[in-house]
């Protein structure tokens, strides 16, 4: 078994400790700092990913698997940054106003990190104004709005007002997902992407991206 099925396999066991000292060794060994991303960190986190979609394995090994692809990811970014390896995009995220739930979001974050995307965490109870100054200022492509109550949904259409007024509506997708939301949802509000998952939110985001 090669050293990078090694990395894919511990990190989808969620063995932090374990893929930390296989990546150092892969990096020893005189493997790309990018192929040790792409066919070890990330190829697992894609497994873990595509289970979960199907009801595999659920919330808690997700969180691991995500722990451990940190972790070993702690240790490439000296090697990556020295290669000039970019990240494949750039997304804000956040729970909008008036909302303080932050599971599903932390799931998306570390679903999309998965996918080698760059992701700012603006955390919970974000005001539309926050969303549009950070993808401005950071050069985001992606702007992702995360709610959980009924009652903060309609913000979802604020940010995509402010985002208008703003003058980026061209430049940036917004992305909306958490229970209450739904494509029609999306629809109305004129947002870019509605997805029912974290898993499928990553995959999307990681497309958007691509496309640009």
């Amino acid at each position: 078994m090669s050293i990078l099925t090694e990395i894919s396999e511990n990190l989808q066991k969620g063995k932090a400790k374990i893929v930390k000292e296989l990546v150092m060794q892969a990096v020893e060994q005189g493997y790309a700092p990018e192929e040790i991303l792409s066919k070890g960190l990330l190829d697992g986190m894609n497994i873990i990913g595509e289970k979960f979609k199907a009801n595999e394995v659920y919330v808690p090994e997700v969180l691991v698997a995500a722990r451990a692809m940190n972790v070993g990811s702690q240790v490439l970014k000296p090697y990556l940054e020295q290669a000039g390896v970019k990240a494949v995009g750039r997304v804000c995220i956040g729970t909008v106003q008036g909302d303080l739930h932050d599971i599903g979001k932390n799931l998306v974050k570390m679903m999309m990190e998965g996918k080698g995307l760059e992701v700012i965490d603006l955390g919970t109870d974000v005001a539309p104004e926050t969303f549009i100054q950070t993808a401005i200022e950071q050069n985001c492509q992606i702007i992702c709005c995360s709610a959980l109550l009924t009652t903060t949904m309609g913000v979802m259409g604020e940010v995509v007002k402010k985002a208008e007024e703003a003058g980026i509506r061209d430049k940036v997708k917004i992305m909306i997902g958490g229970a209450p939301v739904d494509e029609a949802f999306c629809r109305q509000i004129g947002a870019d992407c509605y997805t029912p998952d974290a898993a499928s939110a990553a995959d999307a985001a990681a497309a958007f991206c691509a496309a640009n």
